[in-house]
């Protein structure tokens, strides 16, 4: 059986301990590794935390007169409360960084009693020295997982701790009690806010031909109007359209459905935002079929977006399907000389539009040259690159020519279009139209980060393709990697996670320029790239 360490005295250890060992050493961290405060994380009122509280000041009372110490963490392993009825202790708790915002998920700290029960799923007591954390060797702790009875999902952690060395035999039974009591708790929550929804789904849908969704905690209504009008990908768009969206009362989205008719989604919280209502009306702006009328570009045009993010193709639709193409990744092979030579002798001559790809690339005295030959250039011409402050610096010069801008926004910010994208994708591939993505199916693919946008999301859809051939393709047929929700981020980390992405583009793909221009040393830049689960 392996061994957590090869110090002396320290026994081999069960396989969950082993295994968070590993992960551990694969994140990149050390022994002496601490958590690591983001401000931005502090702890918030949540569903979670309410229903939490009572039960934890009443199990806080019962450890009265112990040093024992109650955390509660959320989905992501950020610490939302801690209880210690003995004051020293949460000094010292406190004094290791473990305070409300903390993050304890092991990509952060290692192996430990919040973030691994939330890797493996289950509850799991981890002795003083199977922590990866040195500070963390002190303490014996039990965490159990927090599962909404409702919705199924993982809440959070119940973790709780003493000293190493003393009989912790209690704390299992202990906690899956408190955990328990939490469940319920979140039960009745649940259960009051699904009622409430009900009733404000009763009262609008009491207008015959309305098409109303009610979209709450584990909890979705439709209308026989709605159900008519929506597709499976309709309704994963709707649900990303208002899901996780902050609002104040009321709000208006606008969407274009399969069928290519155009509605507004007017959305209304219920229940102090636990629900929304959403009426389905069409968009007067819009008549049905009608697609918005094509601008004719201004010359030369310039395409913005992430690797992935469909800029051949924007490009091209705007050029033709005649047009030429430039590539800057040909200097590598070619030489600047030779390049600089074919593209003047390109853009010198008459004939369609030119598709110069990839500016990023260009150095500063290559820059320099095409912007002299896009000043004479005798056909239209249009420039992809990804987006970044090199747009603004180096490549200025190239840009300031541009007559007009298209810049293409990340799968990630325009989650309402990824199912009929996924849809569309598979009808391509399967002409037959013999399978189709289920609603879940759909939700699930639209709630992933996709760093490698379109092109990305037309791997995974191909995958399922060649896997099933007719029928439903329902999450479990998905690829592994894809088939779970991830987390909510916080601001700040998704924020990092862009412009770390954007500098990668930029660089493209190179490590080391990346962190060179990031201002951070490789390491650094390796083991943001492995806590963010950028490939």
């Amino acid at each position: 059986m392996p061994s957590i360490s090869a110090n002396p005295g320290i026994r081999p250890v069960r396989p969950d301990i082993a295994s968070a060992w590993s992960r551990s050493r694969l994140n990149g961290l050390d022994e002496n590794v601490t958590p690591r405060f983001d401000p931005e994380a502090v702890a918030v009122d949540t569903g979670l935390t309410r229903a939490a509280r009572p039960v934890l000041e009443r199990a806080s009372a019962e450890l009265a007169g112990t040093a024992v110490t109650l955390l509660l963490a959320d989905q992501s392993a950020r610490v939302v409360d801690i209880q210690c009825a003995d004051r020293a202790t949460l000094r010292t708790v406190a004094d290791l960084g473990v305070v409300a915002g903390i993050r304890l998920a092991e990509d952060e700290v290692g192996a430990n009693a919040v973030g691994t029960p939330i890797e493996i799923r289950r509850g799991l007591l981890v002795a003083g020295p199977e922590h990866f954390m040195s500070a963390f060797k002190g303490f014996t702790c039990y965490g159990h997982p927090i599962v909404n009875p409702v919705t199924r999902r993982l809440e959070g952690v119940l973790d709780i701790s003493g000293s190493a060395g003393h009989d912790h035999r209690l704390f299992p039974p202990f906690a899956r009690r408190v955990v328990r009591d939490i469940e319920d708790r979140l039960h009745l929550d649940a259960s009051r806010s699904q009622r409430q929804l009900l009733d404000a789904f009763q009262a609008a849908a009491a207008r015959r031909k309305r098409a109303v969704v009610a979209i709450g905690q584990g909890l979705v209504l439709a209308t026989p109007a709605a159900l008519d009008l929506l597709d499976p990908a309709d309704h994963a768009a709707v649900r990303m359209c208002v899901e996780g969206k902050r609002f104040d009362g009321a709000a208006t989205h606008r969407l274009t459905l399969v069928s290519g008719r155009a509605v507004r989604l007017l959305c209304v919280l219920v229940d102090d935002g636990h629900g929304v209502l959403v009426d389905i009306v069409p968009d007067q702006d819009t008549r049905r079929g009608e697609r918005p009328v094509r601008q004719v570009p201004g010359w030369p045009l310039l395409v913005a977006g992430e690797l992935g993010s469909g800029r051949t193709t924007a490009a091209r639709t705007a050029a033709g399907t005649d047009a030429a193409t430039v590539d800057a990744t040909e200097i590598v092979r070619l030489g600047e000389q030779v390049w600089a030579a074919n593209t003047e002798l390109v853009l010198d001559s008459a004939g369609p539009a030119v598709v110069v790809e990839n500016i990023q690339l260009l150095s500063e005295q290559m820059t320099t040259l095409l912007a002299r030959y896009l000043r004479t250039a005798r056909r239209k011409v249009v420039l992809t690159s990804t987006p970044g402050d090199h747009l603004e610096t180096v490549h200025a010069p190239l840009v300031v020519l541009c007559n007009e801008r298209h810049d293409l926004l990340p799968l990630r910010r325009r989650r309402h279009e990824i199912p009929q994208l996924a849809q569309r994708m598979l009808a391509e591939g399967n002409p037959g139209g013999r399978t189709r993505l289920t609603a879940e199916t759909l939700r699930i693919l639209a709630e992933q980060p996709w760093p490698g946008n379109l092109a990305e999301l037309r791997r995974v859809v191909a995958a399922v393709a060649d896997l099933r051939s007719a029928g439903d393709i329902i999450p479990s047929d998905l690829p592994a990697s894809y088939r779970g929700r991830p987390a909510p981020a916080s601001p700040l980390r998704q924020a990092e996670r862009e412009i770390i992405v954007a500098a990668l583009a930029t660089a493209g793909g190179n490590r080391l320029q990346a962190a060179r221009a990031l201002g951070v040393s490789r390491s650094t830049l390796y083991n943001r790239l492995r806590a963010l689960r950028i490939d």
